[in-house]
């Protein structure tokens, strides 16, 4: 039997971040913490692959995945804001990947205070490998959900994704 709240075995949850939301939680709370933990699940899972098979980070390959798909190069605003992390974080991981040679930096020449970071052909080589192992990881990690389930959980996360983006709603007055 499971509960609808855990979808663990009842008798056996797992301390996680929808632990402390009841079921009398409006659904909306208890959506986001699912929705939290499902993704803290993934992650963690995926950080500790590419960390014990590539002696790598999650960050590092993200990073690697945005200039795969920019072989021209982009610049570490247009980094920053992709990733949605600070200057500062992108400067850093570009900064350890250039020292192991996997990306350059390159002077923009209508800009000298920008240079366009790309993969170099080590990273490019490095990146493949990495990105096939992470596909076979996401793979494994849906496998237990059928094609159709994952598709509408695509959609209604495209859904989700959309009234994300639009405009904030007012602030609730009274609350800080």
């Amino acid at each position: 039997m499971k509960d609808s709240n855990t979808l663990s075995p009842v008798g056996n949850t797992h301390a996680d971040r929808e632990t402390w939301a009841s079921p009398a939680d409006s659904l909306d709370l208890r959506l986001w913490l699912r929705l939290n933990t499902c993704t803290t699940l993934v992650e963690n899972r995926i950080r500790t692959l590419m960390r014990s098979q590539f002696d790598s980070t999650l960050p590092r390959f993200d990073l690697m995945a945005q200039l795969a798909s920019a072989p021209r190069g982009i610049k570490m605003s247009d980094l920053s804001r992709r990733m949605m992390v600070t200057n500062g974080n992108i400067t850093g991981i570009t900064d350890q990947l250039e020292k192991d040679g996997l990306v350059e930096r390159v002077k923009v020449a209508t800009d000298r205070r920008s240079s366009l970071i790309r993969l170099t052909a080590k990273g490019r080589q490095a990146f493949r490998r990495m990105s096939a192992a992470y596909h076979e990881w996401v793979k494994d990690m849906f496998a237990g959900l059928a094609p159709e389930r994952q598709t509408l959980l695509y959609e209604l996360l495209g859904e989700l994704k959309y009234s994300g983006l639009a405009e904030p709603a007012q602030e609730h007055p009274g609350v800080a």
